[in-house]
């Protein structure tokens, strides 16, 4: 029972998407290029970045649900970064949803 246990765990791990795996990690700054806030439980923010640490499908679209704690104000950076044209940057989980874009936990503007 054991090894079957094991087996199957293997194999769920080798059937998991990519982007189930991908690294977590600050990515570089970038411009703020469109933020958009449809009526879904999440955010989108793409960002003019170079280095992105995950291995999602589209490297510059980046999204948070609404109900993560500090959710709104990640969101209030990011349009200020928006609005101002301060570069900013953002860190990511490591996980990807459907449309291949990166889960964001937080953001950091600079000068």
């Amino acid at each position: 029972m054991k090894r079957l246990l094991t087996n199957l765990c293997c194999m769920a791990a080798l059937a998991a998407p990519a982007g189930a795996l991908a690294d977590a990690g600050w990515t570089a700054y970038g411009s703020v290029e469109e933020l958009n806030a449809p009526a879904r439980p999440y955010y989108l923010v793409r960002l003019a970045v170079r280095k992105n640490p995950t291995d999602c499908r589209n490297k510059s679209w980046f999204y948070q649900n609404h109900g993560i704690p500090g959710s709104s104000q990640t969101f209030l950076v990011l349009l200020e970064a928006l609005k101002s044209g301060l570069p900013a940057r953002v860190y990511v989980t490591g996980s990807c949803n459907l449309d291949g874009y990166s889960e964001i936990s937080a953001v950091s503007v600079t000068r």
